[in-house]
């Protein structure tokens, strides 16, 4: 299959201060797109502009947003539509999740945490769509998890927000399907980013040790999926199995499972 050209072409993508957002921004740099970056860290946003103009001689922007407060995504839509770089392919990337028992969490952070994880995503497709259609062209990435596919004790939020990106991203792409635009759902597994420190879990389980992918992978993962069209794609074939098998069980079971593996080694 050729390999699509996307250089010129504009990618939006969030959090892109670390992990799988920074892999997403090292990989489109290296095939000539130009950026927009975005997260909270503007230090680090500047710090990544800085080193991938220098590195492939795209043109980048550093735009720093919340987009978990109010408002925040059509804050930095108005940005960039006074940038004026046509946004034609979206990494839907930032999101974070909250670990414990659910009846321990803080409101407040759980909904900072849905959304940032649901309602950002959605409106930046919302927003971003109608311009890739009227251009009959563009590409689509939201990052899922594995964790989208079952339910998924001491991660019950996140787990449930993650299913949303999943299922949302898939009926669009069956939606949009011979009108240009491309759209394709990642599902990492346990990756080695900051995903688990910022939500609070300081130990990983022996499931976790044993599954760990880096979020280069990952990332390269998604993007080859998102350009040969596919719906979704789950990194790792371990993590593709656990999905296959977790869609094939009661969700109760997949539940109990699920709560053994992320927890059996700590008790």
């Amino acid at each position: 299959m050729k390999t699509a050209d996307l250089r010129g072409q504009t990618a939006l993508i969030t959090g892109a201060s670390s992990g799988l957002g920074e892999a997403f921004a090292r990989l489109l740099a290296a095939r000539g797109c130009r950026l927009i970056l975005t997260a909270r860290r503007a230090d680090r946003l500047e710090a990544l502009k800085t080193e991938l103009q220098a590195a492939y001689g795209v043109e980048a922007a550093a735009l720093p947003a919340d987009l978990a407060a109010e408002g925040g995504p059509a804050d930095l839509f108005r940005r960039i539509e006074a940038l004026g770089w046509p946004v034609e392919i979206l990494i839907n990337n930032a999101g974070r999740g909250a670990w414990g028992p659910h009846r321990a969490l803080d409101w407040a952070d759980d909904r900072q945490m849905l959304a940032l994880d649901i309602l950002a995503p959605a409106e930046l497709v919302h927003r971003c769509l109608p311009g890739m259609l009227a251009r009959g062209r563009g590409y689509i990435l939201l990052v899922a998890s594995v964790a989208a596919y079952q339910p998924t004790p001491y991660y019950a939020s996140y787990a449930a927000a993650k299913s949303y990106l999943l299922n949302f991203g898939v009926a669009l792409h069956r939606e949009l399907r011979g009108s240009g635009v491309k759209v394709c759902v990642l599902s990492p597994g346990v990756t080695r980013t900051g995903f688990f420190e910022a939500a609070g879990q300081q130990q990983f389980s022996l499931y976790q040790r044993l599954t760990m992918m880096n979020a280069e992978r990952a990332a390269a993962v998604g993007l080859k999926a998102l350009l040969r069209g596919r719906a979704s794609v789950v990194a790792g074939v371990r993590n593709g199995l656990i999905a296959w098998a977790a869609a094939r069980i009661p969700r109760a079971w997949a539940a109990f499972f699920t709560e053994f593996f992320l927890t059996f080694d700590r008790r």
